[in-house]
């Protein structure tokens, strides 16, 4: 699994514990995007949005990674996340990263 992946979702994790969205949302880049597929909330641009986003409706589930698929788009390193729920589901994370900040951010949900 990519380092980065690991880093982030533990990052996540313990924020779902802590309530410091700010302080996850350094994670992202400075004009980074973060949207969900099949719910309607977001897109969100830009590290004050994210972190508003995750504080106005933060997540109470952590989750535990299950599959990564690495790869490049445009020169630039894209993981695909897939992921469970604690609590029970599953969800997808398409993650472009710029360097070690995430750029971009679409996550899906399943059932």
């Amino acid at each position: 699994m990519s380092e980065r992946v690991d880093a982030h979702v533990a990052a996540f994790n313990d924020t779902v514990a802590s309530g410091e969205w700010d302080a996850f949302s350094e994670r992202f880049a400075h004009d980074a995007t973060l949207a969900f597929e099949g719910v309607p909330v977001g897109p969100f641009t830009g590290r004050p949005a994210i972190a508003a986003a995750y504080a106005a409706q933060p997540p109470t589930d952590t989750m535990a990674v299950t599959a990564v698929e690495s790869g490049e788009d445009r020169d630039r390193q894209q993981d695909t996340v897939r992921f469970v729920w604690s609590a029970g589901g599953t969800g997808t994370m398409r993650v472009t990263w710029a360097g070690d900040l995430v750029d971009a951010m679409v996550v899906s949900f399943g059932p």
